[in-house]
């Protein structure tokens, strides 16, 4: 069963290098591409104020973020959340980045050593749609996901968002998924057949068979220079 999980954060400013912190992080969950509901969401006291440009953006002040948990407080959630799982991200560098700035912080590993592996939602939009904006708000209006809720940055919603853009960006997988699971089905009703007690012959290769088959890989090893695999294991061997 595929698990995959669409996360997102909000930061204090631009940079976890220079001390910049997560605010808010939302994770919406998928199996088998389906959405389960079975969703996290995390305001975080980042123990610093956020930047003006930053407040514009996300629009959570910091009185509000005061008495929330810290990040020490959250991290053994969100990481038994995540674990296992395929995790999509719009540009995955600057989330994963952040995250692994607060699990340092901890004295814990990166997250890709939690999870299963890291999709970015924008590079894969850059390569489904070269030269265009691939924004979350433009790939909502290109892909018809209403985003009308959105005037500000929120990371539950921004990750709601980008699980229908990825579904949608990656719809042909819905084929594939059900192809897939259509085989294990079938193949679950068929009887199993003992067959260790069938001998099954052996056909040896005649004379001119295996000069043919010798006269084929020195042709082969002709065309590469004399780089073919085969060959060198010989002369090592020899």
């Amino acid at each position: 069963m595929m698990r995959q999980i669409v996360l997102d954060t909000e930061t204090t400013g631009l940079s976890a290098a220079t001390g910049d912190r997560i605010i808010e992080i939302g994770c919406v969950e998928l199996l088998n591409r389906k959405l389960t509901g079975h969703n996290k969401h995390f305001y975080v006291n980042p123990e610093r104020d956020s930047h003006e440009d930053a407040l514009k953006v996300h629009g959570i002040s910091n009185e509000f973020l005061r008495d929330k948990p810290k990040f020490a407080e959250i991290a053994d959630e969100l990481l038994e959340y995540l674990q296992g799982a395929e995790v999509i991200i719009h540009n995955a560098p600057f989330d994963v980045g952040f995250l692994n700035k607060e699990l340092e912080l901890l004295g814990r590993g990166p997250i890709t050593g939690i999870v299963d592996n890291v999709v970015d939602s924008l590079a894969l939009a850059k390569e489904m749609f070269p030269g265009k904006r691939n924004s979350l708000d433009a790939l909502c209006g290109r892909l018809e996901v209403d985003n009308s809720g959105r005037t500000l940055h929120g990371a539950l919603l921004d990750a709601e968002l980008l699980a229908d853009v990825y579904i949608n960006m990656t719809r042909g997988q819905d084929a594939l998924l059900i192809e897939v699971e259509t085989v294990e089905a079938v193949a679950a009703d068929v009887p199993r057949i003992d067959l260790s007690a069938v001998a099954l012959p052996v056909l040896q290769a005649s004379e001119a068979e295996l000069a043919a088959h010798e006269a084929l890989l020195a042709q082969l090893d002709k065309s590469t220079g004399g780089k073919t695999v085969w060959r060198i294991a010989e002369k090592t061997m020899a």
